[in-house]
């Protein structure tokens, strides 16, 4: 049994495995700080003048709101501006996933103190100031209509067509290829140049999913599903004094916040831990190395972006095959955007 080395990649090889919208999500995200920014300076600086607590305290917490949002724009320019960067092996793809990790924490703790003020309130309800507190909640709730609109529009996921790669291997039987989605990319092997064209393969919500503009317009979400649940709060409590509606409602926000949070926790996390997203990628791999007798040993699949998947494949068999015959059996999976593959000769 022969096992080849691992050959070397070239010095200014390109890992840039960003989404496909992801300057444009970049520029919606900075439009909806400047928004919440704009909002939150409005409401603190007029409550402070006119002595509305209830303006000051919604200014505060729209203040909040631009702080996770920040989280996502920075994670945008940052990866965007450091693709190029030697030192991320595998590129800046991750970071958006890093972002919406750290957005989902900052959910929790919110979904967390707003189901401890909602409890407190029904150990001790205090007055409420509804001439105030109904037209801020409205306020508040166009203000999330109008950034909601601006976040939404656009896919979440992608490929990326920022690919510069220009591969001079050895002749060695342990490779790496990298695909670029929609146009021919060159591809030096063993045998010579392989043209790899544009493929049709399987998608994977998981694998292909914005999840920093995701967070943000969960952030989005949480916020207006609040004041929607305020407002319906307030006018029952005004206009048939059930006071208790009040944070009844704030109990329902916390637990759908809380669930939203769990969801982003989940699946940024399961990124951010390299797990498998996409079983059915890792079917067709299988599939596409097996159909012709050899035997898949291991198999590595993992995310570098939206819309980028790598993948490190370990082919046994007993014929004359090298590393450049596995790599055209996958070179129509369009997400693999990173391949090494290893052949062990019996």
């Amino acid at each position: 049994m022969e096992n080849h080395p691992m050959s070397e990649m070239s010095e200014g090889h390109s890992h840039v495995f960003l989404g496909a919208g992801h300057e444009r999500n970049e520029r919606k995200t900075w439009a909806v700080i400047v928004l919440c920014s704009a909002m939150m300076l409005v409401e603190i600086v007029g409550g402070t003048l006119y002595g509305s607590l209830a303006l000051v305290a919604d200014g505060l917490h729209m203040s909040t709101h631009a702080g996770a949002m920040l989280i996502a724009a920075l994670a945008y320019t940052y990866a965007r501006r450091h693709a190029h960067d030697a030192r991320f092996v595998f590129g800046t793809g991750k970071l958006g996933d890093l972002a919406g990790f750290t957005s989902a924490i900052v959910l929790a703790m919110i979904a967390a103190l707003i189901g401890y003020e909602a409890v407190l309130r029904f150990m001790s309800p205090i007055p409420i100031h509804f001439r105030e507190a109904i037209p801020i909640a409205v306020v508040g709730l166009m203000v999330n209509i109008v950034s909601a609109w601006l976040l939404s529009g656009g896919e979440h996921h992608g490929h990326s067509h920022d690919h510069d790669h220009d591969h001079d291997h050895d002749d060695h039987d342990h490779d790496h290829v990298d695909h670029d989605e929609g146009e021919n990319v060159d591809i030096a092997t063993a045998q010579g140049v392989v043209e790899l064209s544009p493929a049709h393969a399987g998608h994977s919500n998981t694998a292909h999913r914005d999840n920093n503009i995701r967070s943000a317009y969960v952030h989005v979400l949480a916020d207006a599903a609040v004041s929607v649940l305020a407002i319906t709060g307030l006018v029952l409590a005004r206009a048939f004094g059930w006071m208790w509606m009040d944070p009844l409602a704030g109990v329902i926000g916390a637990l759908v916040i809380a669930n939203w949070s769990y969801g982003l926790i989940r699946d940024t996390g399961g990124i951010l831990l390299d797990m498998n997203p996409d079983h059915g990628m890792t079917a067709k791999v299988r599939e596409a190395i097996e159909s012709d007798g050899d035997r898949l040993m291991d198999l590595h699949l993992w995310r570098l972006g939206p819309g980028h998947l790598g993948a490190v494949v370990s082919v046994l068999t007993d014929k004359s095959r090298d590393c450049a015959y596995y790599r055209e059996r996958l070179k129509d999976y369009k997400s693999l955007s990173h391949v090494t593959v290893e052949v062990t000769n019996t």
